[in-house]
Parts: C-alpha cells; sequence; structure tokens
C-alpha cells in the first residue's frame, strides 16, 4: 500500500466535467453508427489519434462532432451513465457535470430529448453507482447568434431545475465577449434559484475572472488559474471563499500554462485560494479524475491532508443543500480515516 494507492482509493468529487468532452472514443463509434455520422476514424484507435489535442480549433472540431453524434434520448441517457460508470470507477460520488444545450438545438434536437435522456441517465446513475449527478447547463460566449441561444439555455436551464440542473455556465472563448455582456442571463437565474459558475481566467486573465465575480455574481469559477497575475483578486478570492474549479492536465494542453510545474495550483493553495481539482474533457486531454488527483502529489508536491482538504472542497462547495454538504463531508472523512489505516499506516 502507498499514497498512490489511498488516492486512487479516497472518495471524490468532480465540480467541472463536460458531458460531451467525457464520451469515449468507443463510445462515439457506437453513436457515430447509430445515427450515421460519418467520423475522421473507424476504430478505437484511430479516434484516440485523432482526440490527440493539436489545436483549439482542433478542440472545437471534435467537440462539434461529438454533439452531431448525439440524436435520441438513449444517446443521452448513453453517454450520462456511461459518464457516471467512469467516476465510480475511480471512486468518484458526486459530479456536477457540464451540458451545453446551445449546441442540441441548434442542431434541431427537441429539449425533451435530450433533457429524459439525461433523466434516466442520472436516475440509472445513482440507482447502479451511486454516484449523484447534477447538471450544470453552459451559454457558450461566442456562439453564432448568442443572444438567442442564451434565451434558449436559460430556458431549458430553468426548465431541468427539477431534474438536477443546479447552476447556469459561461464556456467559450474569453477575449472579445466580456461577461458584461450576459449579465440578463444570470441575473434572472440567480433569482430563478439556480448557480452561478462561469469559466474565467483560463484563455483571459484576471480582468475576466472581475468580470465573472461583479457582473455575474460567480459563487465558482471555472479554471480562474490566472487571478495568479493578479494579488488583489488573490487576496478578494482569499476573503469572499469564491472557489477555482481548476484542471491542470486541461489547462496545460489549451496552452495556458507551458508544463505542470510551471502551473500555479500550488501557489494558489497555499495563498489560501479555495482550491478543487477536476478533469475537464478526459479523452481529449488523455486524464481522470484519478490522475488530477495524483498530479497533487507527483507534481506539486502537496502532502495528504492538503490533498485531502481540496478533495473535501469538492463537496464543500458543491450547490446542494447544506444537510447534504455536511452529510457528503462526514461521509467522506470517515472513509478517509478508514482509508488512511488501510494504505497509509501499512505503507509506512
Amino acid at each position: 500500500m502507498s499514497v498512490e494507492s489511498y488516492l486512487q482509493a479516497v472518495p471524490k468529487a468532480e465540480l467541472h466535467l463536460h458531458l460531451q468532452g467525457s464520451i469515449r472514443p468507443a463510445t462515439l463509434l457506437i453513436l457515430a453508427q447509430r445515427n450515421g455520422v460519418e467520423l475522421p476514424a473507424r476504430t478505437v484507435e484511430g479516434l484516440q489519434r485523432w482526440f490527440t489535442y493539436r489545436d483549439f480549433a482542433h478542440f472545437v472540431e471534435i467537440y462539434t462532432t461529438i454533439c452531431r453524434c448525439l440524436r435520441t434520448a438513449e444517446d443521452y441517457e448513453l453517454v450520462a451513465y456511461e459518464c457516471a460508470a467512469n467516476l465510480a470507477r475511480q471512486n468518484c460520488r458526486y459530479a456536477e457535470v457540464t451540458f451545453t444545450p446551445g449546441e442540441h438545438e441548434w442542431s434541431e434536437i427537441p429539449r425533451e430529448v435530450y433533457l429524459s435522456g439525461l433523466r434516466r441517465g442520472r436516475q440509472r446513475a445513482w440507482q447502479d453507482f451511486g454516484v449523484e449527478l447534477n447538471w450544470v447547463f453552459d451559454i457558450v460566449r461566442d456562439a453564432p447568434q448568442w443572444e438567442e441561444r442564451a434565451d434558449y439555455v436559460l430556458e431549458v436551464a430553468l426548465e431541468g431545475m427539477k431534474d438536477g440542473v443546479v447552476a447556469l455556465g459561461l464556456a467559450g472563448t474569453e477575449a472579445n465577449f466580456p461577461a458584461e455582456q450576459y449579465a440578463p442571463w444570470f441575473v434572472r437565474a440567480v433569482e430563478a434559484g439556480l448557480h452561478s459558475t462561469p469559466h474565467a481566467g483560463e484563455t483571459a486573465g484576471p480582468g475576466s475572472i472581475w468580470s465573472a465575480l461583479l457582473a455575474l455574481a460567480a459563487e465558482r469559477i471555472g479554471h480562474g488559474v490566472r487571478a495568479i497575475e493578479d494579488p488583489r483578486l488573490v487576496e478578494y478570492l482569499v476573503q469572499e471563499r469564491i472557489p477555482l474549479e481548476v484542471c491542470p492536465t486541461s489547462n496545460v494542453r489549451l496552452g495556458v500554462y507551458p508544463s505542470l510545474k510551471a502551473h500555479p495550483l500550488r501557489r494558489l493553495y497555499e495563498a489560501g485560494v479555495v482550491v478543487t481539482v477536476n478533469s475537464d474533457d478526459p479523452p481529449l486531454f488523455n486524464t481522470n479524475l484519478n490522475h488530477e488527483v495524483m498530479v497533487l502529489w507527483r507534481t506539486f508536491g502537496l502532502d495528504v491532508p492538503a490533498i485531502n482538504e481540496i478533495i473535501l472542497n469538492g463537496v464543500r462547495y458543491a450547490f446542494v443543500s447544506a444537510q447534504r454538504r455536511q452529510e457528503l463531508e462526514a461521509q467522506f472523512r470517515a472513509e478517509m480515516e478508514s482509508l488512511k489505516v488501510q494504505h497509509l499506516t501499512e505503507a509506512a
């Protein structure tokens, strides 16, 4: 037994995971064949090579193709269920999964198709794996006809609240698409009871994070790592206890930082910022949640108590009731103590 075996076994939560970006090549092949979509490759190995990130345009191409392969309620049920199965294999017990409705509405997929599929997949995930899935529906900043799409996303997010939609997100290119222009939609979302968790501070700097905080009343920040460039912003995040949904491997693959060693996660954590660790789009970046947790140990050199705190942040700042957060944290802590005896005492 070892620290590595402990980190594999420890219970986890994921707050920044895109459903469309979690689909494995083998599943994509099934969906494409089922729905008559031509892919650049016809084997799992070929799709894995195609999935290898080249640049952002290539990433968008993959993501758009994945969305075109989802056509029926059974398709959406399948990908939600498989997402949960993969999380269960990593001992992830709770996840808030981002879904992009606008990509599917513009493909003329009626909302009842994907809403019913996601509902069934979510129910089966809990029944079969004990994995609790909730949804973040996101607006894409740089989408064509973005105002119409924002209206649509908010509408279906509100409709989906009864089936686990807990927050409104904001994704896409930050440059030239400031958070302020999306403020009306986030105001309406928050007034209706949804939470606010926009992407910011990934491909743009601290100004983007400030905008998300002040214009969108962000309760968490997707990525947010470039806050490190502004000491005043770091101080604000610490003071207000605004968590960052950090995705280290994604940040390196997308060129935000040249390497994991250059990544500021440890500096943010040591400054007192609330940090969570997440996988973003696992197959596209050749990672998963277990790998990201292992990076905390192997690359960032954090000790087990610090890693446990980061893992616990995933449930402390989940968009669930205070009672549910307390239940999850108590369950995680109890299991951590048991696993320490099994994995770390023997390792010593």
